[in-house]
């Protein structure tokens, strides 16, 4: 009798442990199943890049400014190899069809050196525009003069080449730079950017625009533009046509404010610092905001894109705090606060956005990784340009101007005056009283 106890004793004892292993084992591959998302797939493309800029810096691809000789036409071909096989490497890991992505990405990065050499031009670069302004604008002039072929919509996914464009961002970002030089930047920065994004979704709900449409729009113009809606629309898990209509709109109201913004700054007798505070802390493309402020003389600049940089810091914490408000709100309040709700919903591109800085901050010296950030932010706007053809080729007049769209654009619009407005204001202050009165 008491051998058959025993052997009871062991069969449950053999069942629990072999019940306790299996969950263990289900929950082992439902974590390592998160990698194989898209948001990680493109962490670890992301990751890629700034390793191998790290190990190879001078074997690496670079986009020439012009195509005049046989070497700039083979440094364009590298930097082709390589978006393409990044493309086909990451869409074979999210099973997407490979079938036309070759000849896809080749009109798209023909139409992005068209815009590099458009922008290479001694009279355009006078002006202060950039490639990517170009890249958009030819990517519209296709999209609205003709029909985009199915074939070419292979390899259109601007979201995808931003997000990793956003991860090399971060290697730019040097904490122990930003601090040293932009201590009233950043303050300028958390004042402005909490005092915009409240009004703007305030208006956005007076004006009942949807919550989604709100939330991006009040990111976009209080943060940093396109970088900021996408974030913003990872962590909402926002309607993807929504995006790409605020990023038109970002990228069309930049172009203006570019030329307007310094003619203003003179009108009103700014000093050179107040000027580039201001336009860091308006203009919502880091390109854009350093050609605005070299209008104004060479401080201004440089107060602009320390400005600019700062906002650029807070990209994350914006994200972690849109993801616990929307979290805890969500789209019928039924979910909550949790940790692992925040996690499931904070996009993982920000993660690695906020890693890159941290590793190249506190990692390297700083030599080094400014040296490696040449590189990257390289890639940067050679990712950038191919995402802003791709926006345009998505992007209608029609769609833009339509009757349902008119509300969010007035929002956006009354939003980017008080930004601008409340930005001078802050600017003012900061740059033109305190910081001179402190020296």
């Amino acid at each position: 009798m008491p051998y058959k106890i025993y052997v009871i004793k062991f069969q449950n004892s053999f069942l629990i442990f072999a019940t306790f292993h299996e969950k263990k084992l289900l929950q082992m591959k439902k974590w390592l199943k998160q990698f194989a998302t898209e948001d990680w797939i493109i962490v670890f493309a992301g990751a890629v890049i700034l390793a191998l800029a790290c190990i190879f810096p001078d074997a690496m691809p670079e986009m020439p400014k012009t195509l005049k000789t046989g070497s700039d036409w083979l440094s364009a071909g590298y930097m082709f190899l390589f978006v393409l096989l990044l493309t086909m490497a990451t869409s074979a890991l999210m099973d997407r069809p490979l079938k036309w992505i070759f000849p896809s990405l080749l009109v798209i990065f023909s139409l992005t050196l068209a815009a590099q050499l458009i922008a290479s031009i001694p009279a355009v670069k006078e002006l202060g525009f950039e490639p990517v302004f170009f890249a958009v604008i030819l990517g519209l002039l296709i999209s609205n003069v003709f029909r985009v072929p199915d074939w070419l919509k292979s390899a259109v996914q601007s979201e995808f080449y931003i997000k990793i464009g956003i991860i090399c961002l971060g290697s730019t970002i040097l904490f122990g730079e930003v601090m040293k030089s932009g201590a009233y930047g950043l303050a300028q920065s958390l004042v402005v950017v909490f005092t915009v994004w409240y009004f703007a979704f305030w208006f956005g709900r007076r004006m009942r625009i949807d919550p989604e449409m709100g939330t991006m729009i009040s990111s976009a113009v209080s943060i940093c533009g396109v970088s900021a809606a996408i974030a913003t629309c990872g962590v909402i898990k926002g309607d993807n046509k929504k995006l790409s209509y605020v990023i038109s709109l970002v990228l069309i109201i930049a172009i203006p404010m570019m030329y307007l913004l310094p003619w203003l700054a003179g009108l009103m007798g700014l000093s050179e610092e107040v000027a580039g505070a201001w336009l860091g802390g308006t203009i919502d493309t880091t390109g854009a905001v350093a050609a605005s402020g070299t209008l104004v003389g060479e401080t201004a600049a440089k107060t602009a894109v320390i400005v600019k940089s700062s906002q650029n810091v807070l990209l994350g914490v914006a994200a972690f705090v849109i993801s616990l408000m929307w979290s805890y709100q969500g789209k019928n309040h039924a979910e909550k606060p949790t940790a692992g709700v925040i996690w499931e919903r904070f996009p993982k591109f920000v993660v690695g956005f906020v890693l890159a800085s941290l590793v190249f901050s506190f990692c390297m010296d700083t030599a080094t990784a400014k040296e490696v950030g040449t590189v990257t932010k390289g890639f940067q706007n050679t990712l950038f340009s191919v995402a802003f053809v791709c926006i345009g080729l998505e992007t209608r007049f029609k769609d833009i101007f339509s009757k349902e769209n008119r509300t969010p654009l007035k929002v956006f619009l009354v939003a980017q005056t008080f930004n601008i407005v409340v930005t001078l204001a802050v600017a003012w202050v900061i740059f033109g009283i305190i910081k001179p009165m402190l020296g």
